[in-house]
């Protein structure tokens, strides 16, 4: 047995920290240096690591846990507001980039049969990678803003049409599956999710009532669902896993002890899941030898790819009635790409709509993307919005001051205590 994945472990945990602290000093959000420890230490330019089996498999768990406490924290009247607005901003966040990814990708690629590799570009720049948004709205605050909660529910309908796109494209180029089965699945998951939300919310009130003091049995319980759930989205419904382990924070978003469970995952994550996930992205990125015309491309890409989802996700959010700001705040919370389109990618080619040539530019849009996204996040959130949980945030992010002043406090009273004590006792003697 080989243990030289303790060694990996510990660089990944200790790069991404030490670089997290770096771009934190420059004002940047510490999820950037995870980023780039991944990147720094991958293929792509020192090679200490690869990717590994195990690796991959921590990263999924990493993303799932980051998606499960997301919908632990959200809020679900706002979700639900936002239900209408967050159809419309997916919508036209998904037509925007991928009508213009196709024109962009005829200029570059034209010929006979090149009709379905150009719209295939396009399907390829609809995807969202939503957790690396989660992650930097999480860090300044702003997860339970209006218009956070637009982007998590937009995000959500993203990830459907970007199936329901992919399954399109495959299907006419003769290996997908047929576009009517895949709608009756997505429809059978958010059947089934309502009313397993409805059932297990009284299950938890009974259990709550019954066990008040076991939590721990029920955070093991609590993490138990959320990955069956996962599972069952990804292999049963076709659905994504982070989508299954949204739906199963939102389950547990309303329940007893639900901070008690938000603490224990947020430990879970930080310290070990979450900067072995930002750090595989990076690890991913191999780039290959292109020639000027694919680096123009690359760069045109690129542009358009942050654009196009300012552009449409911040239309779609001004015509529901979001403020200027919030429109804008939306579009850039879109932008990330992440390992999303890497897989769709990778599918392409496997399918054979997409040539490898192009698959280095898809890279370097990943690359910018997801770098580029929390960076502008903390920019475009300098200004002042509604938290909509800030009672809860506050408790949650003080709650360990709290309780060092607590104890600071309690300990004087002791001294105190016994001072008094001691001069009584010195009284009675004389």
């Amino acid at each position: 047995m080989s243990y030289h994945f303790l060694f990996e472990l510990a660089l990944i945990l200790l790069s991404t920290k030490v670089l997290g602290i770096i771009t934190k000093r420059i004002a940047l959000p510490q999820v950037v240096g995870a980023l780039l420890a991944g990147l720094v230490m991958g293929p792509a330019m020192l090679n200490i690591l690869q990717e590994t089996t195990l690796l991959d498999q921590l990263a999924e768990l990493g993303v799932i846990v980051l998606m499960f406490n997301a919908g632990l924290e959200t809020d679900l009247g706002e979700l639900k507001k936002a239900g209408r607005s967050a159809f419309i901003i997916a919508l036209i966040g998904v037509l925007v980039p991928l009508i213009g990814g196709f024109f962009l990708t005829s200029f570059f690629n034209q010929g006979s049969d090149t009709l379905l590799q150009n719209i295939f570009i396009g399907v390829v720049l609809t995807a969202t990678s939503v957790s690396i948004t989660v992650e930097t709205l999480k860090e300044i605050g702003k997860l339970s803003t209006r218009s956070g909660n637009a982007i998590l529910g937009a995000a959500i309908i993203d990830d459907v049409l970007g199936i329901v796109a992919l399954t399109m494209i495959t299907s006419l180029s003769g290996t997908g599956a047929n576009v009517l089965v895949v709608l009756l699945k997505i429809a059978a998951f958010f059947a089934v999710s309502v009313v397993v939300w409805m059932i297990f919310h009284r299950i938890v009130e009974w259990w709550f009532k019954r066990y008040d003091r076991d939590k721990r049995r029920f955070v093991v319980i609590s993490f138990a669902f959320c990955l069956l759930y996962a599972y069952l989205a990804e292999t049963v419904f076709g659905v994504a896993d982070i989508t299954g382990a949204y739906i199963a924070g939102l389950i547990f978003a309303k329940t007893p002890r639900v901070a008690y469970l938000q603490d224990r995952f947020d430990t879970l994550s930080y310290t070990l899941l979450s900067p072995v996930f930002f750090a595989s992205i990076g690890l991913k990125v191999v780039l290959p030898q292109m020639s000027a015309t694919i680096i123009l491309f690359s760069v045109l890409l690129v542009l358009w790819a942050a654009l196009s989802k300012v552009i449409g996700c911040g239309l779609g959010a001004k015509l529901c009635g979001y403020t200027n700001q919030e429109s804008l705040r939306i579009g850039v919370g879109m932008i990330s790409r992440g390992e999303v389109a890497l897989i769709v990618a990778n599918n392409g080619i496997a399918a054979g709509l997409m040539k490898e040539e192009f698959f280095g530019p898809v890279v370097l849009m990943v690359i910018a993307t997801t770098i580029l996204t929390p960076i502008f996040l903390k920019l475009v959130y300098r200004g002042k919005e509604k938290d909509y949980s800030d009672l809860q945030e506050s408790t949650l992010v003080n709650r360990y001051e709290d309780a060092e002043a607590f104890d600071l406090a309690a300990q004087a009273l002791l001294e105190d205590h016994e001072r008094l004590l001691h001069g009584s006792n010195e009284d009675h003697k004389s």
